[in-house]
């Protein structure tokens, strides 16, 4: 009995009549039947599916195996054309690739035929995307270090007698 005093006040406070049927609350929210879901796909981007031409003939490899090597990537991009060099960024202490890795062709159209024939295709069991390489963006300086006696104090010096 105290539940269904409870249903009771419940009502009362959200002003919902006792007359509704045995469900506390009826919801009413429009929901169109034409609606779409939303998906990934559909929030994409589109432009991808015609990209810009390439300007230089080496490639950017993205989404690479932990265990693919320099000649794994070289057979791979082998087929598209003439290939001068394929490397695999490894990692200095332990040696395995970091995922990335660079391809360079001879000519840009060579290039742009690897680019459509390997991106988004699987390498290792991996998808892998091909782009256009950038130039490397040159490193910071580290700030040289700041002059410990400019401010006249040696902090380090022994005063008095030490023995």
């Amino acid at each position: 009995m105290a539940l269904s005093s409870s249903i009771a006040q419940f009502r009362r406070i959200l002003r919902v009549p006792s007359s509704s049927s045995s469900s506390l609350l009826k919801w009413n929210i429009p929901f169109s039947q034409n609606r779409r879901s939303s998906s990934f796909l559909d929030d994409m981007d589109t432009s991808d599916k015609n990209p810009p031409p390439l300007t230089t003939p080496k490639l950017f490899i993205s989404g690479l195996s932990r265990l693919t090597t320099d000649e794994k990537l070289k057979a791979a991009f082998e087929p598209y054309g003439q290939l001068l060099e394929a490397k695999v960024i490894t990692d200095r202490i332990s040696g395995r690739s970091k995922g990335f890795g660079f391809v360079s062709y001879a000519t840009i159209e060579d290039a742009e035929k690897a680019r459509a024939g390997m991106n988004a295709k699987f390498l290792d069991g991996w998808v892998i995307f091909v782009d256009p390489a950038k130039p490397r963006e040159p490193r910071r300086s580290p700030p040289p270090p700041a002059n410990p006696y400019e401010d006249g104090i040696r902090s380090n010096k022994t005063i008095g007698w030490c023995g």
